[in-house]
Order: C-alpha cells, then structure tokens, then sequence
C-alpha cells in the first residue's frame, strides 16, 4: 500500500522507527480505562505500561513481520495505528488504535470499511482480536464481524466476505 487515501481528512503511511513514542501513546491511551483501576504511582503505571507495549510491539514484528504497519494520519496530524496482516485466505487486522482526540469521528469505521472492502474483493475473510470488555465490539458487529473463537479475554472475530454488512 503506498500514501492511501483513507478519508477526506485522513492517510495511512507506513510507520517507521521514529514513530515508536507515537505509537507508545497510542497504546497508553487504550489502556487508560485499565490504568484508572489500578492504585498505583503515575511512574508505576507509565513503566507498566511501557513494559507492555514493548512486549506488543517486539510479539507484532516477530509474529507478523510481513503485515502492513501503518501509522494514521488526520488532518496532517498523527491519529493512531492500523496493522494488517495478509496471510492464505484471511486478512487479520492485528491492530487498530486511535488518539482519543480521533475517536467516534468516523474515522475508524472508514480504516475498517477500507480492509473490509479489500476483503470482499479479494474473497477474504477479515478477522480481529478484540478484548470481550472492548466497547469498540458494537462497531465491529455493526459492521458485520462475529465472535468465532473465544480466547479467554478475547474474541476473535470474523467478518467473512458474502456477509456484506458494510453499512447494515
């Protein structure tokens, strides 16, 4: 994928080593609801969570060094994480992740209709991990995936290709 249009206001590029603090707070920000519970220092939570994301992000190159890492942009301005990853007869996306400055925008439908449509073309399947305590679930079944296989606190999730449902 070169410089794709995602969205009026928004591109996907592929993410480089300089985007590493980028892509840390990303990923702190998923965790915030998480972090909230937890009665620790905020020098406890910020090297909890930088162990974390390390672990995610060493296990994501090594189990899927050949997936499309892309980083979102908006507005010129970096928004987040898409990670897909190709592979036989599925397409999996192994990670999505908006600022919260981005979210309930629409922009994330738009990330996920654009692999969705790839699937479909392409007679793929489109999966995803999701944490079962993950309100984005509402969006991923409105867009047609279903839970296939329960992995403790996950779901994975499929949308198969004849399932259609962009916009159901």
């Amino acid at each position: 994928m070169d410089r794709t249009l995602v969205a009026s206001r928004g591109i996907l590029r592929p993410e480089m080593a300089a985007d590493k603090d980028l892509l840390f707070l990303v990923f702190a920000s998923t965790r915030e609801l998480e972090m909230g519970l937890v009665d620790w220092s905020a020098s406890q939570k910020d090297a909890f969570l930088r162990q974390q994301f390390l672990a995610q992000y060493q296990h994501y190159h090594k189990h899927y060094a050949d997936a499309d890492f892309r980083i979102v942009e908006c507005g010129g301005r970096p928004a987040g994480r898409l990670c897909v990853h190709r592979q036989g007869r599925e397409i999996r996306i192994v990670d999505i992740a908006l600022l919260p400055e981005f979210r309930g925008q629409g922009l994330g439908t738009q990330l996920l209709e654009g692999v969705l449509e790839e699937g479909s073309v392409a007679e793929l399947a489109v999966t995803i991990h999701v944490e079962k305590h993950n309100p984005a679930q509402r969006l991923y079944q409105r867009l047609g995936f279903v839970p296939i296989e329960d992995n403790g606190v996950y779901w994975l999730m499929e949308r198969k290709p004849s399932e259609g449902g962009i916009h159901a």
